[in-house]
């Protein structure tokens, strides 16, 4: 798969093509119902598919510091949308210039006269142009016109997949309202895979090792990045291609009267040196919340207890 940002790395010669547009946050079971369509939609055609993203998230342009908690990286979803077989992934960086920008205008300039579309497959709720005029049905009319078609996608229902019937829209939202209320069974369900967070190990306060015999290894956290409730979790620790299970802790660490809110992973098959690699935790079961200990060695046993639990969680889940 092709990444590009901006449209200046268009290669010379560019033919025509299928293409989605949208944030994809998370890449969830309705997103990727919306790029399998894509992607079919241009085997027949016999073009490439282009999916079309933005960085920053658009709200925040909009709307400075209203961006919501990424459930992925951009990274995360090119590896994503490349397994979906996307041929080009396309990042737009989103300024106040694009947000003012005419619903027909960025159809005819950036749509037709730069990417050559043949078809438009996105969500049927999808908006576009200066304060969302655009919609599919505008896309619908002016495909004839600009000789492209235009199909929408309807919400997938269902966490357990579009057909279950369980009646649950799977939105970006709602797996954002999962994964903050520390429910990250319900999030991996409508993302179809663990919740991710990444972010690069930082010093702690250095007590899991010397004090409790836990040594963890704390992550900066990536900026907006979505981060499950306080609690304590069964997870992947994942380091290039290591892969090991891991027991993560989430909060402030009440015991010790602690103020700074860590993400921090114990990592159950041997420590390493992870200071300052970009590391990610896959967020498989959520154990207990946290909790205030009377005394250190309380905490110790309860320690003890979550690291079996996590050895028993995770040996009955494959890695994915």
């Amino acid at each position: 798969m092709e990444r590009w940002r901006g449209f200046d790395q268009i290669p010379a010669g560019w033919g025509r093509c299928v293409l989605t547009i949208g944030v994809f946050d998370g890449v969830h079971r309705g997103h990727q119902a919306l790029i399998e369509r894509a992607v079919a939609k241009g085997r027949e055609l016999g073009l490439p598919t282009v999916l079309m993203t933005f960085d920053p998230h658009p709200s925040e342009v909009v709307r400075p510091g209203s961006h919501p908690a990424a459930l992925s990286s951009l990274r995360r979803r090119a590896e994503l949308v490349a397994e979906l077989g996307v041929d080009v992934f396309l990042v737009l960086p989103f300024t106040p210039a694009m947000a003012a920008t005419e619903a027909e205008v960025f159809v005819h300039d950036l749509l037709v006269d730069r990417l050559h579309v043949a078809a438009i497959v996105v969500g049927e709720n999808f908006h576009f142009g200066h304060r969302g005029a655009g919609d599919l049905s505008l896309l619908a009319e002016l495909g004839p016109r600009f000789g492209f078609s235009a199909e929408g996608i309807g919400i997938v229902d269902g966490v357990g997949g579009e057909s279950s019937g369980d009646g649950i829209a799977v939105t970006s939202t709602y797996v954002r309202s999962c994964v903050a209320a520390g429910d990250v069974r319900a999030a991996a369900a409508a993302l179809g895979r663990p919740h991710r967070l990444e972010g690069v190990v930082v010093h702690g306060e250095g007590r899991g090792g010397s004090a409790l015999g836990y040594p963890t290894a704390n992550l900066d956290v990536t900026d907006h990045g979505a981060i499950p409730a306080d609690g304590i979790y069964a997870g992947w620790f994942l380091l290039g291609e290591r892969r090991s299970p891991a027991a993560i802790s989430i909060g402030t660490n009440p015991t010790f009267s602690g103020t700074t809110h860590t993400v921090e992973a114990f990592v159950l098959d041997g420590g390493g040196n992870f200071y300052g690699r970009r590391v990610a935790l896959d967020f498989v079961e959520r154990l207990r919340g946290m909790e205030k200990f009377d005394d250190i060695d309380a905490l110790i046993a309860q320690i003890g207890v979550d690291v079996e639990r996590t050895k028993e969680i995770l040996g009955q889940v494959e890695p994915q």
